[in-house]
């Protein structure tokens, strides 16, 4: 009887555990991760739903990863960019996050002969695959 309890534990909790997938972040220096590729999903860090998770709270590196994110981007013709931070917003749920929250920070990206600065949302609590958004290239 108790090897059938052991059993049926062991299927419950190994069932339920989510398969996350590794991901691996490369530093072209020591402030700028390397992109290896543009994303080819038009939300992909422009919206709230679809944020850039580039992770690191969990090594408190979490707005130095932001700004590692934002350094590898160039602009359309692979200029330099600029950017500042305007804020939090949009509470999630995260395993990382504070009480099981995070929130997304708001990036606003220009450059020189832009007409509009672009917003970026991104996701410091949780890890996900690094790409350039649609319409930015790679810096150099």
């Amino acid at each position: 009887m108790k090897n059938f309890i052991f059993l049926g534990l062991s299927i419950i909790l190994f069932s339920c555990a989510t398969q996350k997938k590794m991901v691996k972040t490369e530093l072209k220096d020591n402030q700028t991760f390397l992109l290896k590729e543009i994303s080819e999903d038009p939300s992909y860090g422009y919206t709230k739903r679809n944020p850039i998770e580039v992770g690191g709270v969990d090594k408190k590196e979490g707005p130095v990863n932001e700004r590692r994110f934002l350094n590898a981007l160039a602009e359309p013709n692979g200029e330099k960019i600029t950017y500042f931070r305007a804020g939090s917003c949009c509470s999630f749920k995260s395993k990382n996050g504070f009480m099981g929250m995070g929130l997304l920070d708001n990036y606003r990206v220009s450059w020189i002969g832009s007409k509009d600065t672009v917003s970026i949302y991104i996701n410091m609590y949780d890890y996900g695959e690094l790409k350039a958004p649609s319409g930015f290239t790679i810096i150099d």
